[in-house]
């Protein structure tokens, strides 16, 4: 089973990857239009809230929290896979990972842009948002770095600067393929992103050395980044929140819902930008067993937790988890169940891993799945803290659908000008895999490998990429 044609030309790989960036056909305006008018629904349910408060988004005592953080986190969480596991595939040197990596980069980036806004959101008074960021006023004013919306701002601003270096460290090589073959407004974007690359041995050097530090550098920091988030919750006494177990729960979970992305994405980019010969179905079964061997481990994390506080003295705790079971969420939780634990045994299967349109329904009902457990981590147990008089059942209003709803034309709207703008698929480490594919491991591959970067308008035989 090969993970990508050993025939394919270098001239190809520029060529098809470069078309992907040309002017945009009728689909993908109807894409930009849809994202557009989900955001536009966003836009008017913020403003609404804004102008008549917070009570209208249906956020008060004991339901402080709600929708806007469960968004936040599944939106943390989709982030993770992207750097995550591109930084530890490339450590590993998995060759699966070069044609799939960049866009699961850029995944990364805009669902981390995209949870930046919900905490902004939930504090309601949009203009103290600075309150949460550590500077030095006149007064001697620091932010209170007991409160989880300053750790939470410290997580998101440190993983966002890092996932976008690294997303854009990787791209240089093929920002100069694109800025010889652009015209226009293009080629000044090129130009000046590319930073000069030639191509020559010394830049490679230097090139791989920041690349390789960078993802030593992320892996130890993403773990960090959901764990901080999901001390949000466990640095709390509020039952069925208080537990140690939660750090690695996130994680995990985080890695689940971003495979599932990388899974749908993986999709829709080889069905419309005709990637067959780079997004093969070997790159998609291995994609999808390690998606179902997160799930098995999320799914064992889940079990310890139900084991533990079933079996445990904390009666609060155990009747937040009874009302799971069988209270008024009941129906979504075991929705959750039967999307996060027993959808993906779909993944074990060959022949559902092989057929994309299946795993096209599996990735969204895993995703669904994932949002699901960040609602039931959050809402149950504020419906059912410690005092009877702050028991309350809470159902997300239309305010809170539409903020939510429009966070996915958000990140859509941002994902869709990425790949008409940078190459989503990586060119130069296309061609590597396909170097060594076809027994040249082990040569000096810098000089042979990459010398059409200097003269790709000759190599590819296009008269290049339109300026507009």
């Amino acid at each position: 089973m090969k993970d990508i044609n050993e025939d394919i030309k270098w001239a190809q790989i520029n060529a098809d990857v470069l078309r992907s960036m040309e002017t945009p056909r009728l689909g993908y305006w109807i894409a930009v239009a849809t994202c557009v008018a989900m955001i536009a629904c966003a836009v008017v349910a913020e403003i609404y809230q804004y102008k008549h408060g917070m009570g209208y988004g249906l956020l008060n005592w004991p339901h402080m929290w709600d929708i806007y953080i469960a968004t936040f986190i599944f939106w943390i969480g989709m982030s993770h896979s992207g750097t995550l596991l591109s930084a530890i595939l490339h450590i590993i040197h998995a060759d699966w990972r070069k044609p799939i990596y960049r866009f699961a980069e850029a995944m990364t980036t805009f669902s981390l842009m995209t949870a930046g806004l919900f905490p902004i959101i939930h504090i309601g008074r949009l203009w103290n948002m600075y309150w949460v960021l550590p500077y030095v006023t006149d007064r001697g004013i620091w932010p209170n770095f007991r409160s989880p919306l300053v750790w939470d701002a410290f997580a998101i601003s440190t993983y966002l600067t890092s996932s976008a270096l690294f997303l854009y460290i990787g791209m240089i090589p093929d920002l100069a393929i694109c800025r010889d073959n652009a015209r226009g407004w293009r080629k000044k974007l090129y130009i000046a992103l590319s930073l000069g690359w030639r191509g020559d041995d010394r830049q490679w050097r230097n090139f791989r050395r920041t690349y390789l530090l960078m993802a030593c550098f992320l892996i130890p920091l993403a773990v960090s980044v959901h764990s901080i988030v999901s001390s949000d919750f466990a640095m709390s006494i509020m039952p069925g929140w208080h537990v140690t177990t939660f750090p690695p729960y996130f994680v995990a979970g985080a890695l689940y819902s971003g495979c599932a992305a990388i899974i749908t994405l993986f999709v829709l980019l080889r069905y419309f930008f005709r990637f067959e010969e780079y997004m093969t179905i070997a790159i998609l079964e291995k994609t999808c067993k390690l998606t179902f061997a997160i799930a098995m481990a999320w799914t064992y994390l889940n079990l310890i937790e139900f084991a533990s506080t079933w079996y445990g003295h904390d009666v609060a705790s155990k009747e937040v988890l009874l009302q799971k079971f069988y209270g008024p969420y009941a129906p979504f939780f075991w929705m959750m169940m039967f999307c996060g634990s027993v959808v993906p045994f779909t993944l074990a299967i060959r022949k559902f891993r092989r057929h994309i349109p299946t795993m096209f329904v599996v990735s969204l009902l895993l995703n669904l799945g994932m949002w699901l457990e960040r609602w039931m981590i959050v809402t149950p147990t504020l419906a059912n803290a410690y005092h009877p008089i702050a028991w309350d059942t809470m159902w997300p209003g239309m305010v809170q659908w539409a903020i939510v709803f429009g966070s996915f034309g958000w990140f859509g709207l941002l994902f869709l000008v990425f790949v008409k703008i940078f190459p989503s698929v990586s060119m130069y480490e296309v061609k590597e895999m396909v170097y060594h594919r076809r027994g040249h491991a082990g040569k000096d591959t810098e000089e042979v490998l990459h010398r059409p970067v200097e003269g790709v308008r000759a190599t590819t035989g296009r008269p290049g990429l339109e300026g507009a």
